[in-house]
């Protein structure tokens, strides 16, 4: 009875990037759609490395040296001389974590792994892979380090890619300039400016911003906390709240959670309110299911106290079920109370089907015993045909 999309939930593609499976029916495109292939894989991870390590560059005419004053200078000076198609790159801590961080094209990776990553392709995007507990997937090593890449055209930075410095990257034959020694603060402060001063985010994983903010999701260093809290203040545009409140759940642990249950009880917007709801769905921290409740039986909007019931029973099965049938029973709004029957139906059999039979059969709305009944027969459950012939036979 659970939806196909379960397994992709939790590994990157999901944001998932699948902006059309999962999210396509719940109503729910995460913050993470263009960038995150989820799908929980067998990746190749990343050796130990030492800061002076250099990415497997194929097919590069590579040179590598140390930094000539801060970041952001070596990189303006670099771009404004950048006449031809180049790339530069340095390495930075990532935040911890189990996933593999490629950019590799969906799905082209030996055995679900990562590819080489293909700088120069089109269709090369960011892939985060990481384990889910409930996919039965073997859990990936820890990313200690990552690669940031710029590249630079006629004087100008059009595109920023990222990958785990264990894999292997083709250059498409290009100039790659590697810096070592560089700063996460520093790079932090790099990424803030492009995350700021795109514009509006272009389509796909090619959007200035939406690379920067990646890139910056993943640093390590506490500065990127205090830069993504000020990407999801009121002033800052829509889509920056959303596509940052993902990443502040998928990333930044407890101060990640922090900020997410500001923005569930301050953003002015729903359309962010409910893209906080899944964002505290995919947080590892377990105080993110206290304010997931919350929004599900407080939230002033219907459509995000049913996303919040919809997350909830993904994340939490049994220990929402209150929550649910709260929702059920005493929401105002009927659309609220079928989004409520829908979570049912997507806990475990034993849980859910005995549920909804009896809101089937007990509740006085006919639309939400109308909606029970749908998913009862989605269920393939012979309790639930049991059921149905009660019902005939009557």
């Amino acid at each position: 009875m659970r939806l196909k999309w379960r397994a992709a939930r939790k590994s990157f593609g999901a944001a998932l990037i699948g902006a059309g499976l999962a999210w396509g029916i719940s109503g729910q495109v995460s913050g993470g759609d263009i960038f995150r292939a989820l799908a929980a894989t067998r990746a190749h991870p990343a050796q130990d490395l030492s800061p002076g390590d250099v990415p497997n560059f194929q097919n590069a005419k590579l040179e590598t040296r140390a930094i000539h004053g801060s970041l952001g200078e070596e990189i303006e000076r670099w771009a404004a001389s950048a006449r031809k198609a180049q790339w530069l790159g340095y390495a930075v801590s990532a935040v911890k974590g189990q996933r593999s961080i490629c950019c590799s094209d969906y799905g082209n990776g030996s055995q679900g792994g990562c590819a080489a990553c293909s700088l120069e392709d089109r269709r090369s995007a960011v892939s985060i892979n990481s384990s889910d507990e409930r996919t039965g997937r073997v859990r990936l090593e820890s990313v200690s380090q990552v690669a940031v890449m710029y590249r630079a055209e006629n004087g100008k930075i059009g595109k920023i890619r990222m990958f785990s410095l264990g894999c292997a990257a083709d250059a498409g034959g290009l100039n790659v300039l590697w810096l070592e020694g560089a700063a996460s603060s520093e790079s932090v402060k790099v990424l803030e400016r492009f995350v700021i001063s795109d514009g509006a985010p272009g389509e796909g994983h090619d959007s200035l911003s939406k690379s920067a903010l990646t890139a910056l999701a993943l640093d390590d260093d506490p500065s990127a906390d205090r830069a993504m809290e000020s990407f999801v203040s009121p002033n800052r545009p829509e889509w920056l709240r959303r596509e940052t409140a993902f990443w502040l759940g998928e990333a930044r642990g407890a101060e990640g959670l922090r900020a997410l249950e500001k923005m569930a009880k301050d953003d002015p917007s729903p359309h962010v309110r409910d893209q906080v709801a899944f964002a505290l769905s995919v947080s590892a921290e377990p105080e993110a299911l206290s304010e997931m409740i919350r929004m599900a039986r407080e939230d002033p909007d219907g459509h995000v106290r049913g996303q919040a019931l919809f997350w909830l029973a993904e994340k939490a099965g049994k220990k929402a079920e209150s929550t649910i049938t709260g929702a059920i029973q005493n929401d105002p709004d009927t659309e609220v109370k079928k989004k409520a029957v829908f979570a049912l139906s997507q806990m475990a059999h034993d849980e859910g089907v005995p549920k909804l039979i009896e809101v089937a059969t007990t509740n006085r709305n006919p639309e939400v015993r109308k909606q029970a009944m749908f998913w009862l027969g989605q269920s393939n459950d012979p309790r639930a045909l049991a059921f149905f012939e009660k019902v005939l036979a009557q």
